[in-house]
């Protein structure tokens, strides 16, 4: 599938709201997030054959609602906001409804957390995409940053992982890496995906075990 001009039209404009919602949010999910994002789905579209009027769309909106989470520290679902705020978004901009309804299910299931399971091909494909971007180099110094977002300590040692909280002190990259990303490898649906999990899989397992190291001063 390419896009058409009628097509292309249209989700120039999506973007410009998405750029205009996205440009003051933290650094950690701002709009540089999202265009990672939908340059990785298109990656995987072209090579798994996703549609890339509903995945592109997708991709634009499917963190749109961030801040809310942020602000109620993790109470309410991002995603959850995101389906909210893209539905009326994507009627304004002229989508059918069969349309606005697989985009939405493509942004109601891309969470790692209580997202509930992409069913379709573009659901899938954002969910890696998504997740791809939390992990590997980008993973780890996105992991940091949201740590300093919440007031995070660099680095605790001999955590008891299971005792911590989220968007508090406790909340350091090595707890995020511990608790969702050293995971995310076997939670890819697309084998293009999967591809490129396993090198960033492993890159972000040495770094960890080299941080925890270098934090008990050994050299």
């Amino acid at each position: 599938m390419v896009y058409n001009v009628h097509i292309m039209d249209r989700l120039k404009l999506l973007k410009a709201e998405a750029v205009k919602i996205l440009e003051t949010g933290r650094g950690s999910h701002d709009w540089e997030h999202t265009e990672r994002v939908l340059n990785m789905c298109l990656h995987i579209a072209a090579v798994e054959y996703g549609n890339l009027e509903i995945l592109t769309a997708a991709a634009l909106l499917h963190d749109i609602g961030r801040h809310a989470q942020d602000l109620s520290k993790g109470k309410v679902s991002h995603a959850v906001i995101s389906v909210q705020m893209a539905r009326p978004i994507l009627e304004t901009h002229g989508f059918d409804n069969d349309s606005i309804e697989k985009i939405l299910h493509c942004i109601e299931t891309h969470r790692y957390r209580k997202g509930g399971d992409p069913t379709s091909l573009e659901a899938k494909i954002l969910f890696d995409a998504d997740k791809l971007d939390a992990i590997g180099a980008i993973g780890i110094g996105r992991a940091f940053v949201f740590a300093g977002e919440v007031g995070a300590a660099v680095h605790i040692r001999n955590l008891n992982i299971e005792g911590t909280e989220s968007y508090t002190k406790q909340d350091t990259a090595y707890r995020e890496f511990k608790v969702k990303l050293e995971k995310i490898k076997d939670r890819i649906y697309t084998n293009e995906g999967k591809r490129i999990a396993e090198d960033r899989h492993e890159y972000m397992i040495g770094f960890f075990k080299r941080l925890d190291k270098e934090a008990a001063g050994e050299i």
